[in-house]
């Protein structure tokens, strides 16, 4: 003997709608702005955090599936590489002996060194983050505003940076200051 449907769907429109309704309550709580506070005086929580960073690890990876220009790391392009890095990167990013601005310590979340960076990402990733940014933490989408030549010559000075001492490094930004005058 098979028990009756209606209690089934009841039970199961009931769980629908409460569900709804939670997720009405928390969608208010969070756009009023008492469930999420936007100041950057404060870290996020460890949970939000966390689902934040692992949610621009998936995306980065995702789109960095694409062709990207790949340059090869002589002198020319590294020179390139540097100008630009000096005049967009230096401050939040920092080099070989080089620290960030002071002021960076106040962006949460903080811009990473990139030393290491082509450690933890890949060549077409690198070049996905300089070219598309990263909503909400203030890395600009230079690829607005840059040819795929300049966002390839700094992504080649970010893939040479950890053969690089901070001796050779401040050479290289000395040459590419010359450079430019």
């Amino acid at each position: 003997m098979r028990p009756p449907l209606r209690p089934i769907v009841a039970g199961w429109f009931l769980g629908v709608m409460t569900c709804g309704v939670v997720a009405l309550l928390v969608a208010a709580l969070f756009l009023s702005g008492i469930a999420f506070r936007v100041g950057a005086d404060q870290p996020h929580s460890k949970l939000l955090a966390w689902a934040i960073h692992r949610t621009m690890l998936s995306s980065v990876r995702r789109h960095a599936r694409r062709e990207v220009p790949r340059l090869p790391l002589d002198r020319a392009t590294l020179l390139a590489g540097a100008a630009l890095y000096e005049q967009r990167c230096i401050a939040c990013h920092g080099g070989p002996g080089i620290a960030r601005a002071y002021w960076v310590s106040a962006m949460l979340p903080t811009p990473p060194y990139l030393v290491d960076a082509s450690a933890r990402w890949s060549h077409a990733e690198l070049y996905a983050l300089i070219h598309d940014g990263v909503k909400m933490t203030g890395m600009p989408a230079w690829g607005e505003i840059s040819s795929d030549r300049e966002i390839a010559q700094i992504v080649a000075l970010i893939e040479a940076m950890p053969m690089m001492t901070p001796d050779q490094f401040a050479q290289l930004r000395r040459a590419a200051a010359a450079r430019r005058r």
